[in-house]
Formats: structure tokens, sequence, C-alpha cells
């Protein structure tokens, strides 16, 4: 049997870890600014994460949701005080993807509606709802084009009233920084005023933070920049920092209902412990603060480096979710940082570099990718 061919694979078999930092099979060592599409947040094999990670496994694995699991329990109290939501819920599954999926059946269960809106670009999972409201009709399943969805562009307000005002919206779901679609940013006063209609025409709003939440924007969750507070908040990705994790944040007006919502794997012990080595690690050393300081910093060298450098288009991003407009594919790039000077970036579209390195990328290491990219952008 052979494995299914469905990623377009780099050349590089990668065996070891550390921070920052990554190895293949042949020694090789190599930077890290794609943290495995931003799911490392406190960096590869951190000596915490792995110490809890072992003592979980040799006291319990796993046991279902039908008992108590007061790991659970930790979790959601240590979250929500972390990020400033101790009112809302906590609802654990394993992926993105399901976060999203869940998140749509509560809003629609709470409205008794259907439609949803979501961004042109949007890219929100690869199952049945999430792939629906994932703006690519590439990945679209004729079984899952069902109709419900309508895409609208990023920050034209008057569009999405027009939309909203007909009374029929279940749910708004947007990210306020796409990745897939190419580190577009919301601006805070499209954020400020779908939150005011969607609060007039008792409509849920959803943030999807997977990728630009959890401290990778310099803030606990993105849409903290802009002032608003959403009904429904899906994470995933850095949750976990490589174990497979994902959460619901519900507001405290939605109804729990039993045998409504479900998982077999969600919020297992192993899960959990990840979760909270991820934030006594994100506590202790300050990584929010940290993606934003660095980030910043890189930001602005890339900047500095545009006014000189005619293939570089455009620099986008906050924190450490930054990307990249190149003025042709990104590909040759992408491949020489990758093979001549050992740097992992991620891409979006057809010309855009995306930076998603953990949220532990120090300053040195922040000018170390700056002195190779130099190299090959100037090559």
């Amino acid at each position: 049997m052979e494995l299914f061919d469905v990623y377009p694979l780099q050349p590089v078999n990668i065996v070891k870890g550390k921070g920052c930092h990554v190895w293949d099979d042949k020694g090789q060592e190599y930077l890290d600014l794609y943290g495995g599409h931003a799911v490392i947040s406190i960096g590869h094999c951190h000596p915490h994460y792995v110490k809890m990670m072992q003592e979980q496994q040799e006291k319990l694995a796993f046991y279902s949701n039908s008992v108590i699991n007061k790991l659970q329990v930790e979790l959601a109290h240590r979250l929500g005080k972390a990020c400033g939501y101790e009112d809302y819920s906590l609802f654990l599954i394993n992926s993105g993807a399901e976060a999203n999926e869940n998140a749509m059946k509560l809003a629609s269960f709470h409205t008794g509606r259907t439609r949803v809106l979501s961004f042109e670009k949007a890219f929100h999972g690869r199952t049945s709802l999430a792939v629906e409201v994932t703006n690519n009709p590439k990945i679209i399943a004729p079984i899952n084009a069902n109709g419900h969805v309508t895409y609208l562009p990023m920050n034209d307000l008057e569009a999405w009233e027009k939309e909203l005002r007909k009374g029929d919206v279940c749910c708004c779901i947007v990210e306020c920084i796409q990745g897939v679609g190419g580190i577009r940013e919301v601006t805070a006063e499209f954020m400020q005023g779908l939150r005011r209609l969607c609060d007039e025409t008792g409509t849920v709003l959803i943030c999807d933070e997977i990728q630009c939440g959890y401290g990778r924007s310099g803030k606990f969750f993105c849409h903290q920049w802009y002032g608003v507070k959403p009904d429904l908040i899906t994470v995933a990705k850095g949750i976990g920092n490589g174990f497979p994790m994902a959460a619901v944040l519900i507001a405290p007006q939605f109804e729990a209902v039993y045998g409504r919502l479900g998982t077999t794997f969600g919020g297992n012990h192993m899960g959990c412990t990840a979760a909270l080595a991820v934030l006594d690690v994100m506590e202790r050393e300050d990584l929010v603060e940290n993606a934003r300081k660095v980030g910043d910093w890189l930001i602005a060298a890339l900047k500095v480096l545009q006014q000189s450098c005619p293939k570089i288009l455009e620099v986008r991003g906050r924190g450490l979710m930054i990307g990249i407009e190149l003025s042709e594919p990104y590909k040759e790039i992408r491949n020489r940082l990758l093979l001549e000077e050992h740097c992992f970036t991620g891409c979006a579209g057809t010309s855009t570099l995306r930076l998603l390195p953990p949220l532990c990328l120090s300053l040195d290491e922040a000018k170390d990718f700056i002195a190779r990219f130099k190299r090959v952008i100037n090559a």
C-alpha cells in the first residue's frame, strides 16, 4: 500500500526539533519560520511540554467523555483567565475544522436560521460545513455545495449590512487575519461595525482564531486588537503545540443541551495536558508579548528591505503572522530559502511567502532570517 498522493512534499525528512530549529535525517539544521503551519506555538520539544506529556502518558492517556476529567476543568479555568473570557464556556474537540463545524451548528441551533456570511478568500477547514464557508471551489465537493453561504469582500461593511438586514443570516464567520487568503487583515472600523450589525439583527459573530489566535498576533486573540467581543471563538493549531487539539469558546447566552454536541477524542487526557503545558510556557516566557515585539521588528526590517528590492511588493501582517507579497511566483524563492539557506517558510496564493514561526522566535533568530532572505531575494 502507498500513501494517497494529496500533498506536494518538500524534499526534506524532518526527524528532530528544538525551539525554532529542526533537523533532517542527514543532520542538516533548518531555521523554522513556519512552525508546522502555525501549529508549533511554544517551540519544538520544549522541556516542560515533553515532561508533562511523558508524565501524563505514564498515568492515563485516554478515557472517554462519559466520566469526569478534571484536566478539562482546569484547562477551562486557565484558558479563560489567560484570554480574558472567564464567563465563557469551553467545548473541546480535535481540529480546527471541527471547531468551526460545531460553532456554526451552535449558531444555527441558537438562531433557527441556516444562512452564513463568510469572507472572499476565506479558509475554515475541509469538513462538511467548514469547507462550505471556505471560498475555494476546487475543494468544495458537490455533496458540500448546499448554497447556505454568501461570500463577501473583506472590510466592505456596506455589503455585509445589505445581507444582514435581510434577517435570515445565522452567523458571520471571519478570520481577523486571513492565513490561506494571503495574510490580509480586517480593519477595526469593519469589525466594530460588524459587531454592531450582528447585535441589531440577532446574528451570531464567530471569530476563527485557529491560525491568527493563541498569541500569534501579539494579543491572545487577534480580534482583541479591534475592541470587539465575538459570540463564539474557535481555536486549534497552537493550543496543543503539535498534539491534535481544538476548542470552541462559547458566550453565556448559548444553551448547553445534552446530546447536541459530542466527540470521542476531544478533550482527552493527553490533549488537555498538552494545552496546559502550552499555557504554562506562554505565561512563564511571556510569549504573547514576544510575538508582538519580535514580529514588529521583523515586519519593520522587511519593509526596509522592500525599499531597495523591487521583488518585494508588500509586507503584511501583525505579530508573528507575516505575508511577503512578491512580484513573481513564490516557488523559486521558497525553494532556495529551504535548499540553499536551510530555512522553512510557508506560502499563500501564488506569490505570497507566509511566515508563521513559533512564538518563542528570538530577535537574533529574526535577524538570522533577514540575512538569509536578503541573500536569496537579492540573488
